[in-house]
């Protein structure tokens, strides 16, 4: 089974990286960008699993402890 785990800042927190980004499309002459968040994205292939609850599970067990820092993180999982 296949997985997709999207980390990303959560609202309130600054996030400089975004700012760069934003600033550098804005010098690349990118207009209408009011502003970037980034974040990671996570492709995670998982052995042997049909149940889809244990997979969520599994995930879930993953990103709380290794993926994402949830004092200041999100995370979404999606099974492909």
């Amino acid at each position: 089974m296949k997985a997709r785990v999207t980390v990303t800042l959560k609202t309130g927190i600054l996030d400089p990286q975004g700012k760069a980004i934003e600033g550098a499309l804005r010098s690349l002459g990118i207009a209408g960008v009011a502003s970037v968040r980034q974040g990671k994205v996570f492709d995670i292939e998982i052995e042997g699993a049909s149940d889809r609850a244990r997979a969520e599970a599994l995930l879930k067990e993953a990103a709380d402890r290794l993926l994402a820092n949830t004092v200041i993180e999100n995370y979404r999982i999606e099974l492909i």
